[in-house]
């Protein structure tokens, strides 16, 4: 302390530095978070980010005309979905192959395109695990350019969410106003002339879902706070639509009401016709699934082949020679059979004894028949008795190994 420092002025220099530097130490910590948040590489990416040169492209290869607030043309919108076939599109000095997303019939994707393109809503309906959301985020990145603007549906979904809520200390601050309104991602879209998106529309309850009927019909949201306004009214731009889906096994959760499903044309999403086909599908999206988790694929063809072909028998209850399959209760969708592929891989990079992937099988697939039904388990053993023991007869290795594990499924 100097001659002309008193106890308090050090005190306070003291105070004013720890201070100083305990501030610039949590700043540092936040722009170390930020910035390690934003580097980071996020596990999904939206189709809009994903496939951006792609839409790029399109948009300047095929200039034709197009609906209303629309990014591409409805026949690029096709295009997108279902890929070029192999084929180089050329937009001036550029030329592009346009992989396909979506395995399916492409006339279904056609006449999902022309609802959308007229304004009217589309609900894609189908078993669980038949790609109905992503169906739904690519026409909508396509479309409009964000898959973003979604409502999840479950029992806890309210009409808020649908519609508006109110970011409250502006309310009790300056009172009702078109600032303090807190937009749904419907209603973002209905403003903006975008594609809004809600999953599974059948969880919601049925006076959530009736919020939709006036929505669809009239275009327009009453804002009852701001009645005498400009904004007591918020009505649709062009091009505003809305895509939702429904699983069938979810159809008495809450049965949609005559007057909602008029408001919808209703496409059927199926599974995939081709075995070759869903095996090539399954590789593609595990080996992505696998290389996320930092490793490499090393799941052959033999054992991909049975895997989905298993699928295919017990989700459709004949095999592909025709013998009759017990079906089980259980789902057995695409989507299951990535999870289980995605399992096997991540066991072959990461477990000393992982190897052995056929034996692994099994055991696998008895943990997907569980899911729902115990006594599904059973079903799956007879399987085992059918067509697996039938195809080792034949003198399939693949199968003859798999007969050989029969024992693994009576633990």
């Amino acid at each position: 302390m100097t001659a002309t420092e008193t106890p308090t002025t050090a005190a306070n220099t003291v105070t004013a530095a720890r201070t100083t530097t305990a501030a610039n130490t949590v700043t540092a910590a936040r722009t170390t978070t930020a910035a390690n948040t934003a580097t980071a590489e996020r596990q999904i990416v939206p189709p809009e980010e994903k496939h951006a040169a792609e839409l790029e492209f399109l948009a300047a290869h095929d200039s034709g005309p197009r609906p209303p607030g629309w990014r591409l043309t409805p026949r690029a919108v096709v295009t997108f979905v279902m890929g070029s076939g192999g084929e180089k599109l050329k937009a001036g000095r550029r030329s592009l192959v346009i992989e396909p997303k979506f395995v399916g019939e492409r006339a279904l994707v056609e006449r999902c395109v022309v609802t959308l393109a007229g304004e009217r809503g589309l609900l894609l309906v189908g078993e669980p695990g038949t790609a109905k959301s992503m169906l739904s985020e690519l026409l909508a990145a396509a479309v409009c350019g964000t898959s973003a603007l979604t409502v999840q549906g479950t029992a806890g979904t309210t009409e808020d969410q649908l519609k508006y809520g109110w970011n409250y200390a502006l309310l009790l601050a300056k009172g009702p106003s078109r600032e303090a309104l807190v937009p749904s991602p419907v209603l973002t879209a209905m403003t903006t002339g975008a594609v809004a998106r809600v999953e599974e529309v059948t969880r919601c309850l049925p006076e959530v879902q009736d919020a939709l009927v006036s929505l669809l019909s009239e275009r327009r949201i009453a804002v009852p706070e701001l009645a005498g306004t400009p904004d007591g009214q918020l009505h649709a731009a062009a091009g505003f639509t809305l895509i939702a889906t429904a699983n069938l096994r979810d159809k008495g959760v809450s049965e949609m009401s005559a007057a909602l499903k008029r408001r919808f044309n209703f496409e059927t999403v199926g599974p995939i016709g081709s075995l070759a086909a869903e095996v090539e599908l399954v590789r593609r999206q595990s080996t992505t699934a696998v290389a996320r988790a930092g490793a490499g694929y090393a799941v052959d063809d033999a054992v991909l082949e049975a895997l989905v072909t298993a699928f295919r028998d017990l989700r459709t209850g004949r095999s592909t020679e025709g013998w009759d399959v017990e079906r089980p209760s259980t789902v057995m969708s695409t989507a299951e059979a990535v999870s289980v592929a995605t399992a096997l891989g991540v066991t072959a990079a990461y477990l000393p004894d992982g190897g052995d992937l056929l034996g692994r099988l099994p055991g696998q697939l008895l943990g997907v028949v569980r899911k729902d039904d115990p006594a599904d388990a059973a079903r799956l053993l007879g399987y085992w008795d059918g067509p697996v023991r039938r195809r080792a007869e034949q003198g399939a290795a693949t199968w003859r190994t798999l007969w050989d594990l029969r024992s693994a499924l009576e633990a």
